[in-house]
Parts: structure tokens; sequence; C-alpha cells
């Protein structure tokens, strides 16, 4: 089970969203680049970066930063926000970013999907943002008629090479993922699923590596952290890809 400690940038600064909400933001005085050296003294391999401002504009915005990380820390990185073009993937690749994750672009263009992950093998993650089985697009501002597990049928031969899974009614509340419903997207998954939205505590982590189901990768760990409800210490034991 990888752990990937996250990372929300917007205007330069650590912040994090309640519920995907750009007015609900929690601003930390880190920044991103001292965060993630944070991340890698504490041993943790793997990072998890959203461009906030590229979600919002399609833009690149925060490239410089994500290259500062990239150069400074030995950490294998998945990078999304409002990458809708090759351009966009081509710069994060160029950076050394190990996946770039496509989330609205896939879902509104699922040829832009399948061309990226032609185009890039290996490196493209599917980033699935759901709110009570339907999928969510534009920095979850706009909801689709797609239901996740048929989005998912459609596209699931692409070749991603792994697949994000957000309950957008967790995400920033900490009230624990939604593991029933990412068990079962894992068990319709061709490619590896990582569990996002919700940690509030160590336990969810411990119940993560309980789950038994081979295609579940790793989770993602974001508020709780900045708000001291899970100590970088008492993570980074449960370390152990």
């Amino acid at each position: 089970m990888k752990i990937f400690p996250a990372i929300d940038i917007k205007d330069k600064k650590c912040v994090r969203l309640v519920k995907g909400d750009f007015d609900n933001k929690t601003e930390y005085e880190m920044s991103p680049v001292e965060q993630a050296g944070k991340y890698k003294d504490h041993g943790f391999k793997n990072l998890h970066i959203v461009d906030l401002d590229g979600a919002l504009t399609g833009e690149t915005l925060n490239i410089d930063i994500i290259e500062a990380i990239v150069s400074k820390f030995d950490l294998r990185i998945e990078v999304g926000g409002g990458i809708r073009n090759f351009k966009s993937i081509q710069k994060y690749t160029n950076a050394g970013v190990e996946k770039v994750i496509l989330g609205s672009g896939a879902i509104k263009d699922k040829n832009f999907l399948k061309e990226a992950c032609q185009k890039f093998p290996g490196k493209i993650a599917l980033g699935l943002d759901a709110k009570d089985g339907y999928l969510s697009v534009s920095g979850w501002k706009e909801n689709s008629n797609l239901k996740t597990l048929d989005f998912l049928k459609d596209v699931n031969d692409f070749g991603a090479s792994r697949l994000i899974y957000t309950d957008i009614n967790r995400d920033g509340m900490k009230q624990s993922p939604n593991f029933d419903e990412t068990e079962n997207v894992a068990i319709n998954s061709n490619c590896p699923v990582i569990i996002s939205g919700g940690v509030s505590s160590i336990d969810d982590i411990k119940k993560a590596k309980k789950l038994g189901n081979k295609n579940i990768e790793g989770i993602i760990v974001g508020k709780a952290i900045y708000d001291g409800d899970i100590k970088l210490d008492e993570l980074a034991k449960e370390i152990d890809a």
C-alpha cells in the first residue's frame, strides 16, 4: 500500500479545500517545496500534487514549483489539475513527473484520454471524482450525467496506468474514505486504484491496508496531515512501498 501525502497548490501556497470548494479553503504557511522536503525527510517515496490554479485555468501555472520539487527530492510524483492537452502532459513528463492525472479533460473527451495513453505509455493516471455515483468535472463545479462505473467500462481498455478515485462528499471532510465504493471501482478497473478523499486518522490507513484487494495500490492523505490529525512520524511507520 503506497502512501501519497498530498500537496494542493493555489497562488504558490499549500492549501486544502473542503469538498473542492475554492471559496472554502485553508492556507498553510509551509511552501509547497518545503512541504515536499518534509515528506521526503520522513521517508515518503510517493507524492500527490494538485495544481488548483491549473484546475481553474487549464494552464500549467505552477510548473516551476513542480520542477523544483522534482529536481530537489527523489520522489515519485503524480500531478493533476486542469491538464487538457498533450502540450501540458509533455511539460510534466519533461519535468520528471511519474504520472500525469487526467480528470475533466478525459471525461469530457474520451478520445483525448485514449490518445494520451498511446502517446505517453505508463504515464497517464485517470482521476475520477464522483458524487453519489456520478462523475463531476471542472474542479467539481459541474456534475456530469455519467455514472462512474459506466464511464470506467468505456475507457477500461485505453491503457491508463493508474486510477485515482475520489468521493467528493468525503474530500476535505475527514470523515473516512468511501472504502466500499472504492473497492467496487477497484474490482471493475483494469488498472490499480488509489483511494482519495476523507482520510481522517491513522486508523483509515490501517483499514486501507487490510482491505485485501490487490488492485488497490495506495491512499492519498491531505488535510489530516496539515491539521495535525495524523502525525507524519506515525504515518511514516505505515510506509511499505
